[in-house]
């Protein structure tokens, strides 16, 4: 499950360390192969919202392999671009599909923490959420290395047949998971996540928490690559995909959260992820100086998000947990809306000031965070949040 979830979150960022190599042979501005990251990050915020409420409906097993088998479709899309009459709109059209079915991950997590006992489940997250985190930064790395290998369509080649036969492995291996509710129609199903969001306080100040912090760090993820590879340090695509080598560290932060939820210690490692956040984007503005303060920059911001991440889905996936994918659906869509977001404030931030315009841009996120921390903080004192369930 955990290998399964690294592929799908990675298939949306193959594009971020080539979007100079990209520009380049399809004869477009970086600016416009810039689109390709919010594309990605935008369906897969639809794919949240419409496509991961079916795990609280359908046999999950199943549903699982579907989505991987049509992200791969996507992949092999994207993959064989250049061989199409519109190269750029046709990678555009298959990062779109990978994007909204690669959301496979968002069913695989929720279940992992149904199959687990609930004094480990946090663990169980933080062991799959691991395997997703690691497969986002690789995914760069493998990017960039297959790039100087055979150019910048062979790993959307290679991440297509490698999901095909992961979901294939998928399908042997995992146990029959069906829905965990009363079988509800889609339409109702779909409603009755507003009617979470509404009932349910601390969602919405978790969702608010998890999307400003991602916005931020997207920030920083749609504008490396054009700092990195720009006359200050002039980096290769493979030069830059081993860079996001540096942020593993924020992997197996996702796993420490998890063991650290468990010990009844959320609150304090939520507070120190967001303040961490914040004080890490001085040190990535210096880096524009220096390779190696960005990569202590990207171990540091790593870690920051996925703290933050981790302690956020734990608390969510205990509010309700017989609609776990529903709520998972909610907090996830925020969530990247939040990345969407922050990657074309990147775009804006780095088209008007450059490196300087987007830390601005990642720091004064990173602040507005710590507004929304204060607000879940009242909310998370024993009576906070059934009054606020109440007066909403």
């Amino acid at each position: 499950m955990a290998t399964a979830c690294g592929l799908c979150a990675g298939a949306n960022y193959f594009n971020q360390p080539l979007l100079n190599s990209i520009a380049h042979a399809l004869q477009v501005s970086e600016s416009t192969a810039g689109i390709l990251v919010t594309c990605a990050q935008v369906s897969y915020a639809i794919g949240l919202l419409f496509l991961v409420p079916l795990g609280d409906m359908l046999e999950r097993r199943k549903l699982t392999v579907g989505l991987m088998l049509l992200a791969a479709l996507g992949l092999l899309v994207s993959g064989f671009a250049g061989l199409m009459p519109s190269p750029f709109i046709a990678l555009v059209l298959g990062t779109l599909v990978t994007g909204l079915f690669s959301v496979a991950a968002q069913v695989l997590v929720p279940m992992a923490a149904s199959l687990a006992p609930r004094e480990s489940s946090g663990r169980a997250v933080g062991l799959v959420m691991s395997g997703l985190l690691t497969g986002i930064l690789l995914s760069r790395t493998v990017a960039g290395l297959l790039s100087a290998v055979g150019g910048w369509s062979l790993v959307y080649k290679v991440g297509g047949v490698a999901m095909v036969l992961v979901a294939l492995a998928l399908y042997r291996v995992l146990p029959k998971v069906a829905h965990s509710g009363a079988r509800l129609p889609y339409g109702q199903v779909l409603g009755s996540m507003a009617t979470l969001i509404r009932t349910q306080p601390r969602l919405r100040t978790r969702t608010l928490l998890g999307g400003l912090a991602f916005a931020s760090v997207s920030v920083l993820f749609s504008t490396m690559a054009l700092m990195l590879g720009g006359p200050e340090h002039g980096l290769s695509d493979s030069s830059i995909g081993l860079i996001g080598l540096s942020g593993v560290a924020g992997a197996l932060m996702a796993n420490a959260a998890g063991r650290l939820v468990d010990k009844g210690l959320e609150r304090p490692t939520t507070a120190f992820s967001v303040l961490l956040l914040v004080v890490n984007w001085a040190l990535l503005w210096y880096s524009q100086h220096s390779v190696f303060l960005f990569i202590a920059g990207m171990l540091v911001i790593e870690l920051a998000l996925q703290g933050t991440h981790i302690c956020n889905q734990n608390v969510i996936y205990r509010l309700a947990p017989e609609a776990r994918s529903r709520i998972n659906a909610c907090y996830m869509t925020g969530y990247f809306i939040g990345a969407s977001a922050g990657s074309a404030i990147g775009a804006w931030a780095w088209h008007h000031g450059g490196w300087t315009g987007a830390c601005i841009a990642g720091a004064v996120l990173a602040l507005l965070n710590v507004a929304a921390l204060l607000a879940d903080r009242r909310l998370s004192h024993p009576g906070a949040a059934a009054s606020a369930a109440r007066a909403g």
